[in-house]
């Protein structure tokens, strides 16, 4: 059956767990994210649609135009506020899970660095992960 990681918002209402290894983990330093973790930048595990299965409570979601005028979808505990996940218009088959929310973080590591156009000038990141000024296959 391979890996199984759990987790959950903080008041423990949505509980949820992702069967199998993350596709990659991605660090953001786009606004947003930096606006939603209230940090520097944002971490996500991302997963297919059909590995995450929400166990516990009902997700609330919002909506938002991302800058390439696609949509992104945040869902997020309704009574205590944690995102659990995102989803991209462009990338329907996947959820962007923030990582913080798993219950051991315990050997995920970035494997590449998006929006460094916009991460904070005191932040330096690490050598040999490749960074993206924006999203990978970005053009605009």
């Amino acid at each position: 059956m391979g890996v199984t990681r759990t987790g959950g918002c903080q008041c423990g209402r949505l509980r949820y767990r992702i069967a199998g290894e993350p596709k990659v983990v991605t660090a953001c330093h786009c606004t947003e994210c930096q606006r939603q973790s209230g940090s520097a930048f944002g971490m996500s595990a991302i997963v297919g649609c059909e590995q995450f299965v929400l166990e516990t409570g009902e997700a609330r979601t919002f909506s938002r135009l991302g800058e390439s005028g696609l949509s992104v979808e945040g869902a997020f505990c309704g009574d205590c506020g944690t995102r659990l996940y995102h989803r991209l218009e462009r990338m329907p088959d996947t959820l962007n899970v923030k990582v913080g929310t798993l219950d051991d973080t315990s050997g995920l590591r970035p494997a590449l660095h998006v929006w460094v156009s916009s991460k904070q000038s005191w932040l330096e990141l690490p050598e040999g992960v490749p960074c993206f000024d924006r999203n990978p296959g970005d053009t605009s």
